[in-house]
């Protein structure tokens, strides 16, 4: 925003309060990437942030981190493997309330779709779509009652355009849009809303690694394969570069915020234009 004063133009930068301070948050599969992104963004806006990771040492060391980069000391953690429903169940008995829950925790593995096994299939279910639903019946009435909440779902544009090398991960990110879009409905009349964002190529803890190994076995640069991926795997690219996670983050945080209650049942694209759509 700009203020005109005389002959010299001023700029006035203006911070926006989302109004979630002292909210608690649950972000699984925070340790890293997406999730931490996600997971320090709500902490600077002075959530309750419960972060997760399947293995002590990877939470703490999550821990750590976003206590030293936030200075928010209301940051605990949260050991679970998704793929275990027990574990699950422990879980929400320690969390039993939860005002923000993103279900970022996910599973990818480019493979022929002609080797995807059945426990492939179910794996890959029970871990990308499943935990966002048993922690949805666990939280969504309870929100409801409380008349404010937010879920998140932490799709991907491979929800929309389904990658040919990996169908698999593709079919369980359009299963989380349409279990979102369905849980929207029931929030009629009240202040809890149920979206889901799509992110699109991002530079995060596992896509790095395949980058840089790469890089190392072709002899050239990560820039040098980066331009190389967009060209021939995703062309339709605007942004033609690997999204940082918290560019998605900050996008999180908005739909998260008291501030976005009109954004209710959507699918929130973060992908740098690789879908063909304006829809």
């Amino acid at each position: 925003m700009t203020k005109i004063t005389g002959k010299i133009k001023e700029l006035i930068i203006i911070e926006m309060e989302l109004k979630i301070k002292n909210k608690i948050a649950l972000v699984t599969g925070s340790t890293a990437g997406i999730g931490f992104a996600i997971a320090k963004a709500l902490a600077n806006e002075g959530a309750e942030v419960f972060i997760n990771g399947r293995t002590n040492f990877r939470v703490q060391q999550a821990l750590r981190r976003l206590k030293k980069e936030t200075g928010n000391q209301n940051i605990k953690g949260l050991v679970a493997d998704f793929s275990n429903k027990s574990q699950i169940r422990k879980l929400i008995d320690r969390l039993p309330q939860v005002d923000i829950l993103i279900n970022n925790v996910g599973v990818f593995e480019p493979k022929a779709f002609e080797n995807i096994t059945d426990e492939d299939w179910f794996k890959f279910y029970e871990v990308n779509v499943l935990s966002g639903i048993r922690l949805s019946r666990a939280y969504f009435n309870k929100m409801i009652q409380k008349n404010w909440g937010r879920i998140i779902f932490i799709s991907s544009e491979s929800g929309v355009q389904i990658p040919a090398e990996m169908i698999h991960y593709g079919v369980t990110k359009t299963a989380q849009i349409a279990v979102a879009r369905g849980l929207a409905e029931l929030t009629k009349g009240t202040n809890v809303t149920v979206n889901t964002v799509l992110p699109g190529p991002t530079f995060s803890e596992g896509a790095g690694t395949f980058i840089k190994n790469l890089a190392n076995e072709q002899g050239k640069t990560i820039q040098e394969v980066e331009k190389e991926f967009f060209q021939s795997v995703r062309p339709t690219s605007i942004l033609q570069r690997f999204i940082d996670p918290d560019e998605i983050a900050s996008l999180v945080a908005y739909l998260s915020s008291d501030l976005s209650i009109a954004t209710n049942g959507a699918a929130v694209r973060a992908d740098g234009g690789v879908v063909k759509s304006a829809f």
